[in-house]
């Protein structure tokens, strides 16, 4: 349940209170009006309601300048109302947005993190803790990118399509000029790579197997269902599972170590992290039915999401079959 209020010229309030009762809003009211012409009208929306009064809203308003409306959480409202139990919560577009949005935001804090993650992970590597490792992919933000990226492709936004693209390259570009400076600065045992081919951690993710892909996959489904049902939590578990900034500094570190087929299957794992975690997001979108709100722009978001996709699918078999020939070279 949410309660969305609208600001707004008083003479939309008929117009509101028509949407309200044409979507059977559980409640709703109005205050006085302002000395700037302008009332609050509020409602009391239920989960399944949601999209539909937001997409009427901004049906009614679209042209305008002179309005605000503002979604809050209700934990709780009594009279209690009666659950509905073939009703499947789901976050709108709106909240989606808003939300994902966020990860592809690049500023001082998002890069301080990265460095931050990419040391604490290069320690936990080097010095086979696994629990140090776990660590550094909770206090990564680089999964947050990827999935901006698949839910701007799946609305044909490009304006945030450019942003997560630039946030997330740059996020794993800064972790690998630092885990690479690491490598190279370490102490000379660990220069030369003798630790680090010792490291059960690094050796772990220097290859990936079908297992591998599947995890990835599920993963991202995984992290698209919790915010799309509002269960956001989860995403730290799906943080640990996809795993995409320990790769990253493995394949720098074994790369400054002079490991360059190591590397090259580190570098391997995180294509397929990355690629997995897209192609799993964007079809959980669209089978989410997330698409834009008006004609015209599900018309140009359809191709959009069809050229994506398809590039994405096809780069996913590209990596399945280098898998495949990889391990039957090095059986």
């Amino acid at each position: 349940m949410r309660l969305i209020e609208v600001v707004a010229d008083a003479g939309h309030t008929d117009t509101l209170a028509g949407i309200a009762d044409q979507h059977e809003i559980t409640d709703y009211w109005w205050g006085a009006p302002a000395d700037d012409g302008r009332r609050a009208f509020r409602m009391l929306v239920s989960d399944a309601a949601r999209q539909p009064v937001m997409d009427a809203l901004q049906s009614v308003f679209g042209g305008s300048e002179n309005y605000r409306i503002v979604v809050q959480a209700v934990e709780t409202a009594l009279p209690r109302e009666p659950e509905d139990e073939a009703v499947v919560v789901r976050a709108t577009r709106e909240e989606l947005y808003a939300q994902i949005a966020k990860g592809a935001h690049i500023d001082s804090n998002f890069l301080l993190l990265v460095v931050l993650s990419t040391v604490v992970a290069a320690i936990g590597l080097i010095e086979d803790n696994v629990a140090v490792v776990i660590g550094a992919m909770v206090i990564a933000p680089l999964l947050g990118p990827i999935l901006a990226l698949a839910f701007a492709s799946t609305l044909g936004d490009s304006k945030l399509v450019w942003r997560a693209l630039r946030t997330g390259t740059a996020g794993l570009a800064l972790a690998f000029l630092v885990a690479l400076m690491i490598g190279l600065s370490w102490p000379t045992d660990i220069a030369r790579g003798e630790m680090l081919i010792a490291s059960s951690e690094i050796l772990s993710r220097t290859d990936v197997g079908i297992d591998g892909m599947a995890l990835a996959l599920a993963s991202g489904a995984a992290a698209v269902l919790s915010l799309t049902t509002g269960l956001s939590t989860t995403l730290v578990g799906v943080m640990v599972a996809v795993a995409l900034l320990p790769p990253t500094a493995t394949t720098a570190m074994l790369l400054g170590a002079g490991h360059a087929e190591l590397a090259l299957g580190a570098a391997l794992l995180l294509a397929v992290n990355v690629v997995c975690v897209m192609v799993a997001a964007k079809l959980v979108f669209m089978l989410k039915g997330v698409q834009p709100r008006t004609w015209y722009e599900r018309s140009k978001a359809r191709q959009s999401t069809r050229l994506s996709s398809l590039f994405w699918v096809l780069l996913l078999l590209v990596l399945l079959a280098v898998v495949v020939l990889r391990h039957r070279l090095l059986l």
